[in-house]
Parts: C-alpha cells; structure tokens; sequence
C-alpha cells in the first residue's frame, strides 16, 4: 500500500503565525487539487490553503485557532491513484464493478435526497424563477455543463428587479434628479423654465431601458442553452413540477431544483390594493398620472424611493410611518441629512402615526389617521402603500416536497442553500431578509456551484444596502447603534462633506461619511454614507470588511483628487489621527 503524503502550508508570502479560522475537511474526506483545505486569516486577510493533489484525507494535524506558517505540516492524504491501486489490489478478481459515483459537471454529486430521482429527467437543474438570483443560478449550472431549465410565469425574464422594481424604479429617479438639479441651479447662474411633464415619453424610456436588460437575458440564455419555459410552477413531488404554459400542462422531471419566485407587497388588513387609487410599488411605477396630493405609507427604503420620482414630477408628497424613525436600519446621523432636505420638500412627515383607514371612491382616497401630530382626517389623490414584501412560497404547493417553511412563509435554507430536501435548493427573497437583488444573485450562484458537486457556501461577511433617494442613504455592517447595543468596542471616523472640494463644486455639502473600526484590531467593520452616489461609494467600504481591512489600510490608499471618494479615505485618516484636511482634537480615552 502506498504510503500517505504530508500536505504542508505553502508560501504565504510575508505573513507567519497565521491564526486557522476553519477546518474544512476530516480524516476520510475525499479532496480534489486546488479545492481549500483550511482557512487563514491574518490582520490583513484571510486566505485558503488549497489541496496540492486529487486523493482522500487520512488525518489532519491542526485545529482552529491553531498559528501556522510556511512547511508547517496540516495533515496527510492519499493521492487518488495510489487508492486506485490499493483498491484494486483488494478487489476479487471476478467482482462486479461499482457503478461511478464521482461527480461530473453533467452527473452532479448531492447528499441522500428525500426521493430518489427518477433514472432518465428532463434537465440536471429546474430553476422556478427569472429574477437576478434565478437567471444567476441559471446561468452558472449551464456554465458549469449541466442541462438547464429556467421556469418564470411572466413573458419577460428578469422578475420583479428588472421589470418591475429596481431598474425602472432608478430610471425615474435619475429622471428625478434631472429635474431637482435644474432647479438647483436657478440660485446658481442657471435658469431652466419649469419642466414640462410628458408622462407617455418618459414611461416609453424608462420601458426602453428595462426592455434591453430583459432582451440581452434572452439572448443570454440562448448563448448557454438554457431552455426558457413561460408559466407558473408548482411542485408535484420533490423531483417534479407541473408548468401551465400557453400550450397546455407540462411536467418536468429534475435532478436539482432552485426555486427563486421572489416576493410581492403586502398591505395591512383592509387596504383595497385593487383599488386604482390605492397603490403599491409596482403600480407606482406605471405612471398613470402625477396626482397633486399623494400619501406614502412606509418610511422605508421603497416608499421614500417612489416619493422622490413623484415629488420631482410635481406631487405634494406626505409620508406616514408608524415606527419613530425612517429607514430604520441606517443609523440616525446618516439618515438626518436626508431628513433635513425632504423636510423642506415634502408637506408632511408623520412618524409615530397609523393608517386607521382608507376610503377609496373615484375621485381620491379618504384616509384615517392616528398619531399625535397627525391630522384625524386627510385626503388625497392617490395613496402609495409600502409596508414591506413576502415571500412567493404559498403558490408552489411547496407541501407537496419536503421542503420547510418558517412561520414568516420563508424557506429554511443553510449556507449552502439547500433546504431539508438536499437536492432542492431555495434563494433570494423566498429565505428571507435582507430581500436584495444582490445578495439573491451571489447565493443562485452558491446554489448552482453546490448542485454541479463544487464545495461551495455563502459566507458573505456583510451586504450593503441603499437608498437611492435624494440624498442617496447607504450603510453596510455594523451601525453604530448595533455597535454601542451589543457592547463593541469602537472608533468613529466622520468626514463631513462640506470639507470636500467636489462635493462642494456640486453644491452638495448635506453629505457625511462614517467609518466604524473595531478598536483593539483598528480593522473597519461597518460604514454610513449619506450624499449623491453614496450607493456607489459604499462599495469600497464592503470590500474593505470582506479583505479584514483597517483604518490604515484605508487611509493610506490613495483615492484620485478631487473626488466624493476621497472622503472615505479621510473618514478612516480621523479615525487613526492622521487627518490634515480637518481639525480634530485628540480624544481622550
């Protein structure tokens, strides 16, 4: 038999005594050259080391929060051929041989399912859902050679994001800041006349713009032949669905499934969201008219969003929310100056204060109110309702696989996106929040990479959220309430805008930039940025969490001048003191 090699910690480069975060194989497990073995993680980064070979593991010699460093021995394996030989040295002569089971990118490898797939299927994997998570994990398991099937029940690929939400929803706000910026600079040597307000153009462009996304996904899904297949699904058992397409009932057979439906809006008891002058998001976004009094219920993210557009086209806007803040998961200070500027836009802001009642009639919509500073009674043209989203479980007959659903209606799904049904995975909104575009498209990739038998999991260390308003509204990681509520230790880096040039040649001063760094490390571990593009600076600061940055490694980057982006380097120079652009005094601790 031959004997078991060592696999030691290759040349990490300057770094020595490198704490091991995780232990991701044990004795027995079969490895694959480059796949990770362990998980380091130094002040700067964390890092994996790879496996040298193809072969199984025999034993393993470290454990976590171990220190190693370059040669230092992690355990031993047995490369593949020489168990190949072992094991056919032991094999009877006459034995019959054991049927393949390592994994192919068109035979994929999973853990026991609930049901055993049927010998012949119509594809390796069925995604049920076309939105970014769904068309992602489409598009990956084709990539990695398996035959695809992307169900979605609208005519246009792209869900709610594409169609619907996101996309259509930034082309009226950049509409929106058009208009507020022209009438910005009327105080500035610039006088523009009043905007006229041609709403069929403006609903043409903005469905031009998500026309060629949703396009471009056909053709991309032609390009991987990935077979699109219009209807609405629902399960028949844990290895078929039932598809009622334009044509007629379809079944298809799966060996992985990924269900990727989304969400919708949801309303409070009693409010008629059939009513033409009761709206939700989706309805917002048709533009059917510019009402001259609007009523937003929902402080958040979305309802603050669709009151900008429709401010700018000319709505008297008045926003109730029932909690005492708006956007609730940013930290006070970053929203404020938000606060301040829509303070002077908008009629009203109610905070503390609830819908009691609405009253719909043709004309406009009767609203019950209770609140302290809230009127008993209002009326207005049209009220927009955004109170949140859930899941698009109830119209599967999830019931019908073993799949577990959460008291919210949310699919229970682990790192690695699969359910109690090992070969039925669930992403996206169906699992819960934060419901984001951009966290469902990196976990339908998890999911495709796990159903083509690669080690893969989502282990994102934060995701950024924004409101793209006027100021845009964008933090990410720890906020500082959650810092001071859970007793961390902390520094505060603040740079104000207002000693930034370019914001300044904007005319935009209202800005903040916030770092949070964890002090006995100095490395960052969440951000708050309020000003035009925040969403876009955010970025960096995300970046910076996931490769174990601090406050030095940060400030001494240098960001091009003069930028926005500089003052996320300065926010990290207050907080190590080394900030010349402003005064700051030394804080005692």
């Amino acid at each position: 038999m031959s004997e078991a090699k060592e696999i030691r910690v290759p040349d990490i480069g300057d770094f020595d005594a490198v704490e091991i975060i995780e232990v991701l194989v044990s004795p027995g497990d079969p490895i694959e050259a480059e796949a990770s073995l362990i998980t380091l993680e130094s002040d700067k980064a964390t890092m994996e080391v790879p496996a040298p070979f193809d072969g199984t593991i025999e034993s393993i010699s470290v454990s976590v929060g171990d220190k190693v460093a370059e040669g230092d021995v992690i355990g031993t394996a047995q490369p593949a051929e020489a168990a190949a030989e072992t094991a056919a040295e032991a094999a009877p002569a006459e034995s019959t041989p054991e049927p393949e089971t390592a994994s192919t990118p068109s035979e994929p490898a999973t853990q026991p399912a609930a049901s055993a797939a049927p010998a012949e299927t119509d594809c390796d994997v069925l995604v049920i859902g076309a939105g970014p998570g769904g068309y992602s994990a489409a598009f990956r398991a084709a990539d990695l050679g398996l035959r695809t099937i992307l169900i979605e029940r609208y005519a246009s690929l792209g869900g709610v994001c594409l169609n619907v939400g996101c996309i259509p929803s930034k082309a009226l706000l950049h509409a929106a800041k058009v208009i507020d910026e022209a009438e910005f600079f009327a105080d500035h040597g610039i006088q523009f006349g009043k905007p006229e307000i041609n709403l069929e153009k403006l609903e043409s462009w903005k469905s031009s713009v998500v026309g060629k996304l949703t396009g471009g996904l056909v053709g991309l899904a032609k390009q991987r032949q990935v077979e699109v297949v219009t209807g609405a699904a629902q399960f028949v058992d844990d290895h078929h669905v039932r598809v009622a397409t334009a044509d007629g009932e379809r079944t298809i057979s799966f060996k992985n499934g990924i269900i990727a439906a989304g969400s919708r809006p949801i309303a409070p008891p009693g409010f008629d969201l059939d009513h033409p002058r009761i709206m939700d998001s989706t309805d917002a976004l048709k533009l059917e008219e510019v009402p001259k009094r609007m009523l937003v219920v929902g402080g958040g993210i979305i309802g603050l969003e669709m009151a900008s557009v429709y401010h700018a086209l000319g709505s008297e806007i008045t926003v109730v929310e029932l909690a005492d803040r708006l956007m609730a998961g940013a930290d006070p200070d970053i929203v404020k100056p938000f606060r301040k500027i829509i303070d002077k836009r908008y009629a009203n802001i109610f905070l503390n204060t609830k819908v009691a009642g609405l009253e719909a009639d043709d004309d406009g919509v009767t609203v019950k109110l209770e609140g302290d500073k809230a009127p008993a009674e209002d009326r207005f043209d049209r009220v927009l309702v955004s109170v949140g989203r859930r899941p698009n479980t109830d119209g599967l007959n999830i019931e019908a696989t073993g799949v577990k659903l959460q008291d919210n209606g949310c699919i229970e799904a682990d790192e690695q996106m699969r359910t109690a049904v090992p070969h039925l995975f669930a992403i996206g909104d169906l699992i819960g929040q934060p419901m984001l575009a951009h966290k469902a498209v990196h976990e339908g990739k998890v999911a495709a990479e796990v159903a083509a038998g690669e080690k893969s999991a989502f282990d994102a260390r934060v995701i950024p959220s924004v409101a793209y308003t006027d100021p845009e509204v964008a933090w990410v990681g720890v906020t500082q309430e959650q810092a001071k509520a859970e007793g961390m230790d902390v520094d505060i880096g603040n740079f104000p805008w207002a000693a930034n040039g370019r914001s300044l040649s904007l005319g935009r001063d209202e800005g903040i930039t916030k770092l949070i760094f964890e002090r006995n490390t100095e490395r960052v571990i969440g951000a708050g940025i309020v000003g035009p593009n925040a969403g876009d600076l955010i970025a960096e600061v995300g970046l910076a969490i996931e490769m174990g940055a601090d406050m030095h490694d940060i400030g001494l980057t240098i960001h091009p001048h003069p930028t926005i982006s500089e003052t996320v380097g300065m926010a990290a120079e207050a907080a190590a003191g080394t900030l010349t652009d402003l005064y700051i005094p030394k804080k005692k601790r």
